[in-house]
């Protein structure tokens, strides 16, 4: 539809087309109109003149039907050939304005200008879409309606150790994933894929596109990202376990060969005995330690299953401020008074959790420990705080073995959180939020309404 000059509208006059049109036709039927009326005013007694008349007549309405053809049907095919470029995809071309369709052609114009700008953002999406797809680790593979691949990203290639051009077009059963498109929508299932077997995680969904169904399949390898964990794991422990054996082993060995050499000596000195007995003390000492320390690794190793029952923190609290163990040295420990608040739990479990805690804040507090419990929201929490110089500046508190203090196993914190995540709960280590210097220990549980216990 033309576009409507607004001053037209309010004047009632015709767009600038249609009064061409209807000028170009009322002027063709002029030549015919003056020959009528001359026949009327003057008859011609002559036939020759008056066939001449009307030979005439028809010539000049003849020629000016011919320029009105062409100025009608000219600009017609400007846009027809606008009209045309646009159903053919090209959006570059566009008409000139200044014509009698000047208001369709900028209607066009602006037409082609804002569908090659959708063009563009849709080649870039595209792109992105493409990009996307291939930095992907999982595999993708989009299938019609009948279940033919009609798209696949570079991991998927790799899964099924083809190339793309041999994929295409291929049926989910020749390919292997018809079992994997027909079970659950979400699952993970050992399976065998010409490139790869093991653990995986299997997605699938409907999709819709141009009228017609299809099917979006997202395979991950779980099995590749476990192994990749349990390596990096490894890794540290490796690290850890060599760090303290050789700390042990070095002055064991030192020691060791200061020993043979004052054996070896003839005569004896006469300190002879002194000097065995500090060197079997030290290496007894070394390898006390090491034994602890391989002792204290067993029982991350070994922590069982907690077997939970309903546990009221405000008794645990209590008992455990009141153990020796607890509280070395003179730091008291001083539970606040706070209302009975019920956890589901291994009494025996979080008990340790929580020496271990308060043990830690009484090490570094420089006068007393304060414990307190509360309910957050849907947790129970229970906080240790102490007045010591606060956390070390590092992230490996909760590694296992890693310790800042002088003598420290380096269990105490990691095996507090592992207790506490069997629980479904956590640990935090952070500094004290009132400004004070301190550190603030944090141990949370699910409260008995969200672990579903009555």
């Amino acid at each position: 539809m033309a576009k409507i000059d607004p001053s037209s509208a309010r004047t009632g006059r015709m767009p600038r087309f249609e009064r061409r049109v209807l000028g170009g036709s009322l002027l063709m039927a002029v030549p015919a109109l003056l020959a009528l009326l001359l026949l009327v005013a003057h008859p011609l007694k002559e036939t020759a003149l008056r066939w001449v008349l009307l030979a005439g007549a028809a010539a000049i309405t003849i020629a000016l039907a011919r320029w009105q053809y062409r100025r009608v049907v000219f600009p017609l095919y400007t846009l027809a050939g606008l009209l045309e470029a646009l159903r053919e995809g090209d959006y570059s071309l566009r008409g000139v304005q200044g014509g009698v369709l000047g208001d369709v052609v900028y209607d066009i114009n602006a037409l082609a200008e804002r569908l090659q700008q959708e063009r563009l953002a849709f080649e870039e999406s595209a792109h992105l879409l493409g990009k996307t797809l291939a930095a992907l680790d999982s595999a993708v593979f989009v299938f019609d309606e009948a279940h033919r691949l009609r798209l696949v990203n570079p991991a998927g290639q790799r899964l099924l150790d083809a190339e793309r051009h041999r994929l295409f077009g291929l049926s989910a059963a020749e390919l292997g994933l018809a079992g994997l498109l027909e079970g659950p929508s979400d699952q993970v299932a050992l399976h065998t894929f010409p490139g790869r077997s093991g653990r995986f995680q299997v997605r699938h969904a409907a999709l819709r596109s141009g009228g017609r169904g299809g099917w979006l399949l997202v395979i991950n390898d779980v099995g590749r990202v476990l192994r990749e964990e349990e390596r990096a794991a490894w890794q540290r422990l490796l690290r850890v376990l060599g760090h303290e054996v050789n700390n042990s082993l070095a002055p064991i060995q030192s020691m060791a060969g200061t020993l043979a050499t004052l054996a070896a000596r003839d005569p004896l000195p006469e300190d002879w005995r002194e000097d065995f007995r500090s060197g079997l003390d030290v290496i007894g000492n070394r390898a006390g330690a090491l034994a602890r320390f391989l002792t204290g690794y067993g029982t991350l190793a070994r922590l069982p299953v907690p077997q939970r029952g309903p546990l009221d923190l405000r008794e645990l609290v209590g008992k455990v401020a009141r153990l020796p163990l607890a509280h070395p040295g003179d730091r008291q420990v001083t539970p606040e008074e706070g209302a009975p608040l019920l956890v589901d739990g291994d009494a025996d479990q979080l008990e340790q959790a929580l020496i271990n805690l308060v043990r830690n804040a009484a090490e570094a507090a420089r006068g007393e420990v304060r414990v307190r419990w509360r309910r957050r929201g849907e947790r129970a929490v229970v906080e240790v705080e102490d007045d010591g110089p606060g956390p070390p500046p590092s992230e490996n508190l909760f590694i296992p073995f890693f310790t800042t203090k002088p003598g420290g196993s380096g269990i105490g914190l990691a095996l507090a959180r592992q207790i506490a995540e069997a629980h479904d709960g956590g640990v935090t280590l952070t500094a004290r939020d009132d400004g004070k210097p301190g550190a603030l220990a944090c141990l949370w549980l699910p409260t008995r309404s969200e672990s579903g216990s009555l």
